[in-house]
């Protein structure tokens, strides 16, 4: 039998993790939700943890350390009876984020496209698929200041536009040269955006993007907004932390109540969030000019079925983005809705099929029952909906929504 010399290096490393594993359940986090919170990976945390890993590093330490609120001198104590001094070698801090090569785009909240039930429907965003990307006017803008910021300089732009027009999806196609060059990318989120952006800002480290899709959420928070937009003013204009690019989305809504000056004898809420936003705003179209739909039709062309698809639809009004990431959540909302309101649904999908216009009224499926070719459809839906209740203010079976588009 092989015993161990009390207080050896083993028992040092066992303490450590102890330490560390009793700090994760008094947090009550979970190893992803820790590996979220640090910047690290899930692999990382789990061979942090784990009895049959070597010792971890100093930064995996020390990031642990710092969100369960742990001391983070003990744990280096440990760490260095359990691997020796050279364990505790200075680690450059990387700060939050992972590489941009290791984002999934809908894990950045690209909306998905399309109607494939096997893929939208399993659970696993690696299996979805992209659309082709058509680049308009907003688009070289972005490209600008990538180039910039590839260069050297540290810049922040924020796209400006309705919902479903492809603000993120623009953000996303503007990033990957710099994945080509090691750049990181951090999206804070968790536990809130506004709580991650505030504890983090400050660690943000050069050749990093920083993420602010729905940037509301961050730069409209009530009581962290301001502060937030000071953190990233000084993100920005500090020699030391070069380069940086900061990318963010926004309602028009939004951009409007930031850049309005308050009226006299009120309070200015935004005063830093409007100072940080001037000059660096774009706006992004609701619809594609006549360039951009013969770009998707080429790539139609060349294979790329989604797009196809929606520009049998959306050809006419060009607004093909809205069309694409509308198209899983009206799914959605058609597969999951009652049984009254799918019968309804459906007798809708006939009277189009014959020719009805967009515009349906209540009074069509009685006028018209004796000419569609599923009448017990109809006859459900009456049934089911009853005359007094289509009269009452009903859910709309479409509404705006952060994933879906007005139809």
């Amino acid at each position: 039998m092989v015993h161990r010399e009390p207080g050896g290096q083993e028992d040092q490393l066992a303490e450590l993790r102890r330490q560390l594993t009793e700090g994760l359940a008094r947090a009550r986090l979970t190893q992803t939700q820790l590996a979220q919170r640090t910047g690290l990976s899930r692999t990382t945390i789990a061979l942090a943890l784990s009895t049959r890993a070597k010792a971890p590093s100093v930064r995996t330490v020390t990031a642990v350390a710092r969100v369960l609120r742990l001391p983070d001198g003990d744990l280096l104590r440990l760490l260095r009876a359990a691997a020796g001094d050279a364990a505790l070698e200075p680690a450059r801090d990387e700060g939050p984020g992972k590489p941009i090569e290791e984002w999934d785009p809908y894990a950045l909240e690209v909306h998905p496209a399309g109607t494939d039930h096997g893929a939208l429907g399993s659970g696993a965003p690696s299996q979805w698929a992209l659309p082709g990307y058509v680049r308009r006017a907003h688009d070289e803008v972005l490209a600008k200041a990538v180039d910039e910021a590839a260069a050297g300089d540290s810049r922040m732009l924020v796209l400006v536009g309705s919902s479903s027009t492809g603000k993120t999806r623009a953000c996303w196609e503007a990033v990957q040269p710099l994945a080509a060059q090691g750049w990181r990318l951090w999206h804070p989120y968790d536990p809130t955006r506004a709580e991650a952006a505030l504890a983090d800002l400050e660690r943000v480290a050069p050749r990093t993007v920083v993420w602010f899709n729905e940037a509301q959420h961050y730069l409209g928070h009530p009581q962290a907004g301001e502060r937030i937009a000071a953190a990233l003013h000084s993100l920005l204009t500090r020699p030391d932390r070069r380069p940086v690019l900061v990318l963010g989305t926004l309602w028009r809504e939004y951009a409007d109540s930031y850049s309005a000056l308050p009226q006299p004898g009120e309070p200015d809420q935004h005063s830093r969030v409007r100072e940080l936003l001037t000059g660096r705003t774009v706006p992004v179209p609701d619809t594609f000019d006549q360039d951009a739909l013969n770009n998707s039709d080429d790539l139609a062309r060349g294979g790329d079925r989604l797009l196809a698809d929606a520009l049998t639809r959306a050809r006419s009004n060009g607004r093909v983005t809205q069309d694409l990431a509308g198209a899983p959540e009206l799914l959605r909302r058609y597969e999951q809705g009652t049984p009254p309101a799918r019968a309804l649904l459906e007798a809708a999908m006939d009277a189009r099929r014959l020719g009805a216009g967009l515009h349906l009224s209540q009074s069509l499926p009685p006028r018209r029952r004796h000419r569609l070719p599923h009448r017990p459809r109809l006859r459900r839906a009456h049934r089911q909906l009853g005359t007094s209740r289509l009269r009452r203010p009903r859910t709309p079976c479409t509404r705006e929504t952060s994933s879906s588009a007005r139809y």
